[in-house]
């Protein structure tokens, strides 16, 4: 196995183990707080790493866009997610924010010049079914708020323009000090929680702030790290498409860890998602 899948199956795993730490954290941490508490322990962690290594400062005129990714991706998705869980569950907003690697694949197609495979596209398709089958099995009260599924789509949109704008500077920089400044941007701009976090830490018990902790330096800082790594060595479209592995493992992690039995349309959902990805490998 080559380091780039390597790198890309750490990325999956990580962001999955994220949805069983949000989910614990969550009932101490208000969502803004919780935001600001990853971004801020991932930028301490990175920017020790960065420093340590000397990693080289990208070129001066990248700077713009590198801040556009860290507000997009790190800042806005996180933002609009949280309040998109607020009017649909878990389970659907994670059906509606999977559009983004279909997003993705056309956008790359068009900027990026990816074109168009016809397995990339097909493999999307196969996943997204396969995501819909376990957005209906763990969906607690199904869709019924069109605020709810709007700020989905301007997640996945935010997500999916963040992805496509960071795959060209990665040619440049080094995929740990890209991470790094759009991690601090992000931090900066949720510095309106603070208030809310010094709160919440306050009255939290500790297995909820170990969580936080874990989300920064885990799925976030080290998760982003080696998605930029792997982004930085294939193509953003399979990249992208890669991501549907995320819901089938979450779901698998919060059987293990949360003893949440997973229906069987879900297993046969994860399923569908693991034959979807292996397909856009194809080429």
């Amino acid at each position: 196995m080559d380091l780039a899948l390597m790198a890309a199956f750490v990325t999956v795993g990580l962001w999955a183990s994220a949805f069983v730490g949000i989910r614990d954290a969550g009932h101490h941490i208000g969502p803004g707080a919780l935001s600001l508490g990853r971004v801020f322990v991932a930028t301490i962690a990175l920017g020790a790493l960065a420093i340590a290594r000397r990693e080289q400062l990208p070129p001066r005129s990248d700077l713009p866009r590198i801040a556009f990714v860290g507000l997009l991706w790190l800042g806005a998705y996180n933002v609009l997610l949280n309040a998109a869980e607020r009017h649909v569950d878990a389970g659907t907003a994670a059906m509606l924010v999977n559009v983004a690697p279909v997003f993705i694949a056309v956008l790359a197609g068009m900027v990026l010049g990816e074109g168009f495979p016809r397995t990339l596209f097909t493999g999307c398709a196969v996943a997204f079914f396969g995501v819909i089958l376990i957005g209906i099995a763990t969906s607690a009260h199904g869709l019924d708020s069109a605020t709810g599924a709007l700020l989905c789509i301007a997640a996945a949109a935010a997500y999916a323009i963040a992805v496509v704008v960071q795959k060209p500077l990665l040619e440049r920089s080094s995929g740990l000090i890209v991470t790094t400044l759009a991690s601090a941007v992000a931090a900066v701009a949720c510095l309106p929680f603070a208030p809310s976090l010094a709160h919440d830490v306050g009255q939290a018990p500790t297995s909820a702030v170990m969580w936080m902790i874990y989300l920064g330096l885990f799925p976030t800082a080290i998760g982003f790290t080696t998605w930029a790594y792997a982004l930085k060595r294939t193509s953003a479209g399979r990249m992208g498409a890669f991501t549907y592995l995320v819901p089938p493992l979450a779901v698998l992690l919060g059987w293990i860890v949360l003893s949440e039995s997973p229906p069987g349309l879900a297993l046969a959902g994860g399923l569908l998602c693991l034959f979807g990805v292996a397909l856009t490998r194809r080429h």
